[in-house]
């Protein structure tokens, strides 16, 4: 196991999340923050770049289940460079199949990628609030929606429909990107 590489992935997951929890829920975020927070967006781009060019994908055995899963919310938050996040999909499917990465990450990266396309979600996971209410962005053959969140390790999508309006029904002034 690389320990190095792995405390650096789990230093920047803490970053990440720290800058996106800053702002309380319901406040405005000031333009600093959303500075600081497409800063963080950037960097840890940057260096997962060079990781997966080091590495490849930092799977389990190299890094851990922990240092995986943070390099999976890195390549979540890369949003401004999607060419990145698809080429991560690719080797993220790849170290699932081989047992090096979560099903569920695969899910949340998926709809992701998809959204940032432009195509329709497959599994429910992202979200936003077009006119202030939040509901699930567009989701491709909805009828058969929890049979592909169960192949991925996924609950039902009331259930998470449910946690999404818990965590994240509160006016906002600016609109925030959600999971």
């Amino acid at each position: 196991m690389n320990l190095a590489l792995r405390d650096e992935l789990l230093r920047r997951m803490e970053r990440d999340q720290a800058v996106r929890t800053a702002t309380p829920l319901g406040q405005p975020m000031t333009e600093q923050a959303w500075q600081e927070w497409e800063q963080v967006d950037h960097d840890n781009t940057r260096f997962l770049k060079d990781v997966i060019a080091e590495h490849g994908w930092p799977g389990r055995d190299l890094v851990g289940d922990d240092a995986s899963k943070a390099a999976w919310l890195l390549a979540q938050h890369a949003d401004h460079d999607v060419v990145f996040q698809r080429r991560c999909l690719e080797l993220l499917q790849a170290a699932a199949a081989a047992g090096q990465a979560a099903l569920p990450d695969v899910a949340y990266l998926t709809d992701r990628v998809y959204v940032a396309e432009g195509r329709p979600q497959l599994y429910g996971t992202q979200y936003h609030e077009p006119d202030g209410r939040l509901q699930p962005r567009p989701i491709e053959d909805a009828e058969h929606l929890d049979q592909r969140r169960a192949q991925m390790g996924l609950g039902p999508h009331a259930e998470y429909d449910q946690h999404m309006h818990e965590q994240y029904d509160m006016p906002q002034e600016q609109p925030r990107e959600l999971p």
